[in-house]
């Protein structure tokens, strides 16, 4: 059933393994969009669990789920959405523990999903000039085949983490595969709710990022993440292969355009 602006029922999931002192930031920052925040903390260390454990108690609207082992960043966007789920949500806006994601975009990209509930807001990176060059130029190459993948079927960015989810075409999909559980969960997730014939709504995000001496924690390793996103491109244009009659179909019908936002 498409969903309807009177089911409209948000949340924020911030899911995090071991984010550092910037949780604290990224949490007092998104309380002022005054949307309901859970956090799915995947296997972190006891620091964190400190840490998490105080700022559940700071503020009210904000709810900790624990996995006792690091299962993935798909994972535990999982089991955040299947526990709002049964509370009576019906969408997530996804956001990084590390306070690379805007938190004053919160609104707008909230708004977008509460005008257009059938649709996913991908968020789109505006980088800064210290952003780093490896990590820009490289997600061109993800992007470029997540769009021939859905046949430009209106992925703005692939890899940016700041999104609204749907629950229910999510967790189908999710449900579908065994795959999405960890660093290659964001683009497989776009990829294949175009291809369940989901709408992209793309909405502009400036990207921050921090160095230790800012506090900053990435988790990101070049070889081993990239090797993963190849294994998921090469899995996807199989699927996309077979799927490719009736994305033509779609396509020449126009009944999912790429919308954009400035």
């Amino acid at each position: 059933m498409k969903p309807s602006i009177n089911d409209f029922r948000p949340l924020i999931l911030i899911p995090c393994y071991n984010p550092g002192r910037r949780i604290e930031t990224t949490v007092r920052d998104a309380t002022q969009a005054d949307v309901p925040i859970w956090i799915v903390d995947d296997g972190s260390d006891e620091e964190t669990r400190r840490r998490l454990a105080a700022l559940e108690s700071d503020h009210a609207e904000l709810r900790v789920i624990r996995h006792e082992t690091n299962r993935g960043k798909g994972a535990a966007v999982l089991t955040g959405i299947q526990a709002a789920l049964e509370r009576g949500y019906t969408h997530a806006l996804t956001m990084d523990a590390d306070g690379q994601h805007p938190a004053e975009r919160i609104p707008a990209f909230i708004e977008a999903a509460r005008q257009r509930p059938e649709a996913m807001i991908l968020g789109r990176p505006v980088f800064s000039e210290d952003a780093p060059a490896l990590r820009v130029q490289g997600r061109k190459i993800s992007n470029f085949w997540a769009n021939l993948e859905t046949l430009w079927g209106g992925i703005g960015d692939s890899l940016f983490g700041m999104r609204v989810y749907p629950f229910e075409p999510l967790v189908r999909v999710m449900r579908q595969t065994h795959w999405m559980r960890r660093f290659d969960f964001d683009p497989e997730a776009a990829v294949r709710l175009v291809w369940l014939g989901v709408p992209a709504i793309n909405l502009d995000a400036p990207v921050r990022y921090f160095d230790a001496q800012t506090d900053g924690v990435s988790h990101f390793h070049y070889a081993r993440d990239n090797r993963l996103l190849i294994w998921m491109h090469l899995r996807l244009l199989a699927g996309f292969l077979w799927r490719l009659p009736r994305l033509l179909r779609r396509r020449l019908r126009g009944s999912n355009r790429d919308t954009t936002h400035g």
